[in-house]
């Protein structure tokens, strides 16, 4: 039996700019029909968003889901507060890591996994400047070494 890949619909590349990812788990999310016709055709937006734990529960807030056009009433508000799904010993843990001094929860992706729209939920750690100085400098050396044996290469 063939395994299906999973199928990105947003990525939150703004996060790995503005904090280190020290750990990932997926979530599950409360939605309504018109959102996943939305979030199937791509026109969703991770790049403000991040999660937070209230009363036990873990938030999604921020995220921006386009209304889906055929939807006429049915359409939710686009950046409404969104449960995330997951047991309630991995939020307690989230809660606690979150309650420790500064981290965050940030969603990372946002993928269909056998047909359920899933959300990576990251805990970083903020970047101080020169921590993002140090990481474009790395990409930058990165990419004149790719250049030069590019170069060679094809001499």
């Amino acid at each position: 039996m063939q395994e299906k890949k999973d199928r990105t619909v947003a990525e939150n590349r703004k996060a790995y700019h503005e904090y280190f990812i020290e750990e990932r788990m997926e979530a599950g999310i409360e939605l309504s029909g018109t959102e996943v016709k939305s979030i199937r055709a791509g026109k969703v937006t991770l790049g403000e968003s991040y999660a937070a734990v209230v009363d036990g529960e873990l938030w999604l807030i921020g995220c921006h889901v386009s209304p889906y056009e055929q939807g006429n009433r049915f359409n939710r508000e686009p950046t409404r507060t969104r449960r995330l799904l997951m047991h309630k010993s991995e939020i307690a843990r989230l809660y606690g890591l979150v309650k420790q001094k500064g981290l965050t929860l940030v969603p990372t992706k946002m993928y269909f996994r056998a047909g359920m729209v899933k959300v990576e939920v990251g805990v970083g750690r903020g970047k101080k400047l020169h921590d993002k100085r140090d990481a474009e400098a790395e990409r930058q050396a990165g990419r004149d070494i790719d250049r030069r044996l590019k170069g060679q290469r094809e001499e």
